[in-house]
């Protein structure tokens, strides 16, 4: 199980156009985390969603494969960044590709995740790393507020 922050339950946003593969990490998280996911088919039901403020968002770089004029990850990504920044993106995708790879880091993506036999404990490595960081912001600025 993930180490979670101190709420219960952390709240899963995955968002993939690809039913099987999105039903699959669904219950790969439902097994063995303690999150509560919700699952989107396209980055606009996830936005719709945004106000659930979500703890960590799974988000494909494609996005058209349903509706071909869908928004794409990226444009999902940045859409997300600019209503919260705060809501840390984990960007997954089909492609071994270092320059798109690169190209969601400077969207403000905190991972770039290639879809394979090892994503979920790839996904999940990258989890627990954002709360890691998280922990360390808030014992920062607790400290930063005594001085």
């Amino acid at each position: 199980a993930l180490p979670i922050s101190n709420k219960k339950n952390i709240l899963l946003f995955l968002v993939d156009d690809d039913a099987l593969f999105l039903k699959s990490l669904a219950i790969d998280f439902v097994h063995n985390t303690e999150s509560v996911i919700e699952t989107f088919s396209t980055g606009e039901l996830c936005l719709k969603s945004i106000a659930q403020n979500p703890d960590v968002i799974i988000l494909d770089y494609y996005l058209d494969g349903v509706e071909k004029n869908a928004i794409n990850g990226l444009e999902t990504l940045d859409r997300i960044k600019k209503i919260n920044p705060d809501i840390p993106v984990i960007m997954l995708s089909s492609q071994d590709n270092i320059e798109v790879a690169v190209n969601c880091m400077k969207h403000q993506a905190f991972d770039y995740i290639v879809k394979s036999e090892t994503a979920f404990i790839r996904l999940q490595k990258a989890i627990t790393t954002i709360f890691h960081y998280q922990k360390i912001e808030k014992a920062l600025s607790w400290y930063m507020e005594k001085m």
